[in-house]
């Protein structure tokens, strides 16, 4: 592969490798770490890509799990697989091996998605809750085990306990005998090979009886054991005997057992390690906000707010970059300082980071591929050793990347053909760029000859890119520009460095005029350019506004809609309640009748019969008013022209419709009005006569009538009697229903009727779409509306006629 340590190093990737490893719990996590190299198998890191990012959404959703410094305890299993017993040390670190294991066991178990690209490694997690838990209580730390490791292991301390107690007591009594006080250096008890002594004068060895088990460094004290202990020692000794041999029982013990598990441990080891090092990678990518990017091998390179991840994120300024799609070669101009080594380094070490299966400091929509070779030559690689000028050193690295380079290669070159003679360096560089485009590669380039961004305006497949320089502040704003070549703005820099003005006018002279025309239209191009953003900027701003105005309107909308909801449902409620008191009232009607019919033959039953007819009539009257859900309007001094009659048309005040009278108002002042498919009684105060107007005669139709001797009158006057405001054509082909609409609309303007219901039904919605689009394009048709609650709703259309 043609990613070697070199390009590391000059594109960074091993301090971002080392932060990955800080990020990292145990040793060997933290090894294979820095040991991350980039794959050029699209596969491969697609794969680790995947990883990482579903190491960063779990997470997200679940925390990161905890992980502990864990060491590598494969040498101590197959020691223990020889037989051999392992100490309290081995055994803790098995111990945090598998707590470890536990950990994560239980940490994969609150996640929901069971499959996901990690799957795997937590399958091979083999927690053994059992021998954690005793090898937790019995070990306190790698020197010394608990009391709890085994019932016998207790009783035998607790006996050895007992008796340096007993053997303390008998000491203390002699010590503090006036007796002996005085043969003693100090009146205290202490320990010599295990065994409870008397700091005894040298010159009293005669006077306390006993063993002696050494003197002080002075000489001038024994250690004398007194025969009163000698016998209680010896029991302590062997007491502490019978533990190791109890301690030695259970370190075997354990041994074997860690022994039989050693192929899960070992496994429960390595998927450790290599979860920690996918949860470091998900970290890092989480320390510097980034983005998993969507990978090729078609040499595309889509960059958007890419940050250099190893520059103060405060201070660094995010770049958009693209490459590969209308050109493979970038050649970035620009002021020194001004950004255009770190727009290289940042290209680089972000297709790096992608191909070892890092997340990069970028936005989302970023779209990396994967090269067999990344070749890069950045800065000044000058060799004092074999004496090689900067040049030199320069041309040796570009030789090496030509000679490597193919379609599958990404070459990063800083200052090309710098470092020698400006002519000939452009025409080096030139010559340069077209060899590497001609093999395929991808390549980004910068440089300061007017003759490689002439060359890249001319060139197919090539384009210009410049890092901003704020003329004003004096200030480069280390903003990438595509498609526009930059400026070196090396007088502008001088001036502002203090240079004097006749030596910076002098230096324009000696520039030729083809240059001075370039200059030229490049600072058109970058004035073009700025307008352009800054029109970009309003347009979004106003985009931003006008999508902002559209979901408040969308809100209000919304709570308009759940307002309409609410009104509706309190109206259905209104009018359940009045159906409800309406069959209350009528079932009080119907018993009243009952109870006149039982009354039949008693004297009175006429006056009775009439009394509740007028209470029946009463009462329905005043239920037709409660029900309708309509506020009183206002009365004002409108008086009906003549008494209302059959077929009259009117307008229902509360409601502002027309309507049919269907029967002549009763001695109440109440009538039935059709309006639409609903007929109501209501009040004819409520009621204002709607005069039809005359249709125009036709003379000629008239002379031909009156020709013929045939009146009109009286079938005239028939039609509109028996004339129904309804047209119910439920069944009919389309065609049908239009033709037999078209007649009842002919006949409803001949009548003078003005609004007219069609019931079509909802079904498929072939007929009432048909019926509607031909409405749309009717002579006759004012308006026309779906029906209404109440009305059929959409099974209807109401049509006004002009």
């Amino acid at each position: 592969m043609g990613l070697d340590n070199i390009n590391h190093e000059i594109l960074e990737l091993d301090k971002v490798l080392e932060k990955l490893s800080e990020l990292c719990s145990s040793k060997d996590s933290k090894q294979a770490a820095l040991a991350v190299r980039p794959s050029d198998e699209l596969y491969t890191v697609r794969t680790e890509m995947a990883k990482t990012a579903s190491a960063l959404n779990m997470s997200i959703k679940n925390g990161t799990p905890a992980f502990y410094s864990i060491n590598n305890v494969s040498a101590s299993l197959n020691r223990a697989k020889a037989g051999g017993t392992l100490s309290l040390g081995e055994l803790l670190e098995i111990k945090k091996v598998l707590g470890q294991t536990n950990e994560l066991c239980k940490w994969f178990d609150q996640n929901e998605d069971k499959n996901t690209p990690l799957s795997y490694l937590f399958e091979q997690l083999f927690p053994n809750k059992s021998l954690w838990q005793r090898l937790e209580t019995a070990i306190l730390d790698s020197e010394n085990l608990s009391d709890d490791a085994s019932p016998e292991l207790r009783s035998i301390r607790n006996k050895i306990a007992k008796a340096g107690l007993k053997i303390r007591e008998t000491l203390d009594k002699m010590i503090k005998s006036p007796a002996t006080q005085k043969y003693l250096q100090e009146s205290i008890v202490t320990m010599r090979d295990g065994r409870f002594v008397v700091p005894v004068k040298t010159e009293f060895k005669g006077n306390v009886g006993g063993l002696v088990h050494g003197t002080s460094a002075t000489g001038s004290t024994l250690f004398i054991e007194p025969i009163s202990v000698v016998e209680a020692n010896n029991e302590v000794r062997i007491l502490q005997g019978k533990e190791q041999d109890e301690i030695n029982r259970i370190l075997t013990e354990f041994s074997k057992e860690c022994a039989m598990m050693q192929p899960q441990i070992e496994s429960n080891y390595d998927a450790a390690v290599k979860l920690d090092l996918y949860f470091a990678k998900a970290n890092l990518g989480a320390k510097m906000r980034a983005v998993d990017p969507e990978i090729s091998d078609d040499g595309i390179i889509v960059l958007n707010k890419a940050r250099h991840p190893l520059i103060d994120e405060n201070k660094v300024v995010p770049i958009n970059f693209r490459s590969g799609t209308d050109y493979n070669v970038l050649v970035i101009t620009g002021p020194n300082t001004g950004g255009k080594t770190v727009t290289l380094k940042t290209v680089g070490l972000l297709t790096l980071m992608t191909m070892c299966g890092l997340m990069i400091p970028a936005s989302d929509g970023c779209k990396i591929s994967v090269y067999k070779n990344i070749l890069a030559d950045i800065g000044d690689r000058q060799s004092i050793q074999e004496s090689l000028s900067t040049f030199s050193s320069h041309m040796g690295k570009v030789k090496d990347i030509i000679d490597k380079a193919d379609h599958e290669s990404l070459v990063l070159i800083d200052e090309l053909g710098s470092g020698t003679d400006p002519v000939e360096g452009a025409a080096l560089a030139v010559s340069i760029i077209e060899r590497l485009r001609q093999v395929g590669a991808t390549v980004v380039t910068t440089t300061h000859y007017q003759e490689i961004k002439m060359y890249a305006l001319d060139t197919d497949g090539v384009e210009n890119a410049s890092c901003e320089f704020d003329v004003e502040t004096m200030r480069p704003t280390y903003k990438l520009v595509i498609g526009s070549p930059g400026k070196s703005n090396a007088f502008a820099i001088s001036k502002n460095l203090g240079i004097d003005d006749d030596i910076i006018s002098y230096a324009k002279s000696l520039i030729s005029e083809e240059n001075r025309r370039f200059e030229h239209i490049i600072d058109d191009l970058e004035k073009a350019r700025i307008s352009l953003e800054e029109n970009n900027l309003l347009a979004e701003k106003y985009r931003k506004e006008a999508e902002t105005l559209r979901n408040e309107l969308n809100e209000q909308k919304k709570k308009f809609m759940e307002d309409k909801e609410f009104e509706l449902e309190k109206a259905r409620r209104q009018a359940s309640d009045i159906v409800n008191r309406v069959q209350r009232e009528s079932q009080a009607l119907v018993d009243e009748l009952d109870k006149l019919r039982k009354e039949k033959e008693k004297n009175g039953f006429t006056q009775k019969a009439m009394d509740a007819r007028q209470k029946q009539r009463s009462t329905m009257n005043k239920l037709y008013l409660e029900a309708n859900p309509v506020s009183e309007q206002p009365d004002d001094d409108y008086v009906l022209p003549r008494p209302l009659k059959k077929g009259d048309t009117v307008l229902i005040t509360d409601t502002k419709r027309n309507g049919i009278v269907v029967t002549p108002p009763d001695d109440k002042g109440m009538c039935f009005v059709q309006a639409g498919i609903m007929k109501t009684k209501i009040d004819v105060k409520k009621l204002r006569l709607v005069e039809k107007q005359q249709p125009a005669k036709t003379p000629q139709k008239q002379q031909t009538k009156k020709k013929r001797g045939v009146s009109t009158k009286g079938v005239e006057s028939r039609m509109t009697r028996r004339f129904s405001t309804e047209l119910d054509i439920r069944g009919y082909a389309s065609d049908e229903g239009i033709h037999e609409m078209d007649s009842f609309i002919d006949n409803c303007v001949m009548s003078g009727i003005s609004m007219v219901t069609v019931i079509h039904g909802i079904g498929t919605g072939v007929l009432k779409n048909a019926v509607r689009n031909h409405l749309c394009r009717h002579p006759s048709v004012k308006s026309y509306r779906p029906g209404v609650y109440g009305e059929g709703e959409d099974g209807v259309t109401v049509i006004e006629l002009k």
